[in-house]
């Protein structure tokens, strides 16, 4: 059975390593975080005390990393991944990155022996906890049919959407800026909601069954009319971060991206008054404006 690597151990990439080691692959992990080692170490992975001893124990490494730096490092550095897998092993890059990036670190290690996934995924914390989370895959065929197994740990649906690095990153862009939209508006609807005094049960009774009604809009409502704006596992830092890299996108591409970018800038209040709130926080600045709060 291949070895597995994960480089990363949040709540996506503990939930990666705990479906890669629930499967019976021998898991080697390493993060900066010491609570987050313990972690991964009492699920049974393997702690390794940097990223070169997990290229150096894995034949296939995910990468789950906050941003395009942090990839870039973790793979090309001195003692990255790049340096110390052994050749004909693969570099799953499941962070959420510019296409650009992918692209630079894939011609980076091009020649090196070492192949990439560029494979960013959706499906959140539930997604990565419990092993169905959605891939949008692109590299060789030859590569990724070799590491299904490996891609089929911790998901459940695996989408091939093109064979060059960056497509990937392409499609979770595009993805972004739709679920980014659909927040937006689910947060405007609740602040709507509150001022009229709806319930939030009957709000969210109808919006579930109705034709608008998705995993998105329902997961974000009922996060707001429990009042649950920390610890859902879906942090606000992440979207903005994934919004900023949609609307760089749209910008080299000249695409108008007009509800993202009203999505962005309810982020980007959000973020700044509750940095370490959820997504779902946003409805509090629209909450504060409306002065009325929307409950259950």
């Amino acid at each position: 059975m291949q070895r597995t690597g994960v480089i990363g151990l949040g709540d996506m990439g503990s939930g990666l390593a705990k479906n890669l080691i629930g499967k019976g692959f021998q898991t080697t992990g390493f993060d900066l975080s010491d609570a987050r080692m313990s972690a991964f170490v009492a699920m049974g992975g393997k702690p390794a005390q940097s990223v070169a001893e997990v290229g150096a124990h894995a034949d296939a490494v995910y990468v789950m990393v906050m941003n395009g730096d942090q990839a870039k490092s973790v793979i090309l550095g001195s003692d990255g991944l790049a340096a110390n897998m052994e050749a004909g092993g693969v570099v799953i890059l499941t962070a959420t990155i510019k296409p650009s990036e992918a692209r630079e670190i894939a011609m980076a290690l091009d020649g090196s022996g070492i192949h990439m996934i560029d494979s960013p995924v959706s499906g959140g914390f539930p997604g990565a906890q419990s092993g169905t989370l959605t891939m949008m895959a692109a590299g060789s065929p030859e590569v990724l049919e070799r590491y299904r197994p490996v891609m089929e740990a911790v998901s459940k649906t695996i989408h091939r959407v093109g064979e060059n690095a960056g497509d990937g990153q392409v499609m979770k862009s595009c993805l972004q800026s739709l679920i980014g939209s659909i927040f937006g508006a689910t947060f405007e609807a609740a602040a709507l909601a509150a001022k009229a005094g709806v319930s939030g049960q009957a709000l969210f009774d109808v919006f579930s069954t109705s034709g608008a009604g998705c995993g998105v809009a329902n997961t974000a409502l009922e996060n707001i009319i429990d009042r649950r704006f920390e610890g859902t596992g879906s942090g606000i830092g992440t979207m903005h971060k994934d919004l900023t890299i949609s609307l760089d996108l749209a910008e080299q591409l000249g695409v108008p991206l007009f509800m993202a970018s009203t999505a962005m800038q309810i982020f980007h209040q959000g973020k700044t008054k509750y940095p370490q709130g959820d997504n779902w926080v946003c409805t509090r600045i629209m909450e504060d404006i409306v002065g009325a709060e929307l409950h259950r």
